[in-house]
């Protein structure tokens, strides 16, 4: 009777445990996630983003398989990142990253995706995420934009009066 006990309570301990595995932690999956693109594992990092990161993925996996095999990349290096809480709203969550050589923050979203949480790895999420981080250091994209255009403009105008200059002149 001991031992049925034993086994009985050993196999709901490892159903608590399956139960509350990665998929059920927003900072647990992103982990997983960073884990597997650090291996240059595509298709482990897949189980872990949301289906519409998948081309995402793939355009990562295709500048993998470009660089030279003997190439260092630290990009995905768990050492000199530091993960914060999740921040969790409804089927969303963010997940703060923090590089430990720079002091720089990058925000990772999560979104559910059949009950699991998963990396919103996708290309609007990935613009935004870049877009934040332009905001966050100070900078108006569309500010950038106006600015670039009236120096393009500028320098058009100078042309056409360095050349009407010239016609004048011969």
């Amino acid at each position: 009777m001991k031992k049925i006990i034993l086994s009985a309570a050993i196999l709901l301990a490892f159903g608590v445990i399956g139960c509350n595995s990665n998929s059920s932690d927003p900072r647990g999956v992103l982990m997983s996630f960073i884990d597997a693109l650090a291996k240059k594992d595509i298709e482990g990092a897949k189980k872990y983003a949301t289906k519409d990161s998948e081309a995402m993925l793939g355009m990562i996996q295709m500048g993998m398989s470009m660089a030279p095999k003997d190439a260092k990349d630290s990009t995905y290096d768990k050492n000199s990142m530091e993960f914060g809480d999740a921040k969790i709203e409804g089927d969303k969550a963010t997940v703060p990253v923090k590089n430990k050589k720079t002091g720089e923050v990058t925000n990772y979203t999560l979104k559910k995706e059949g009950g699991a949480w998963k990396v919103a790895f996708d290309k609007a999420t990935m613009t935004q995420m870049g877009t934040d981080k332009i905001k966050e250091k100070g900078m108006d994209m569309n500010n950038g934009m106006d600015s670039a255009a009236k120096m393009l403009q500028d320098m058009n105008r100078m042309n056409d009066t360095t050349r009407s200059m010239q016609d004048t002149m011969h």
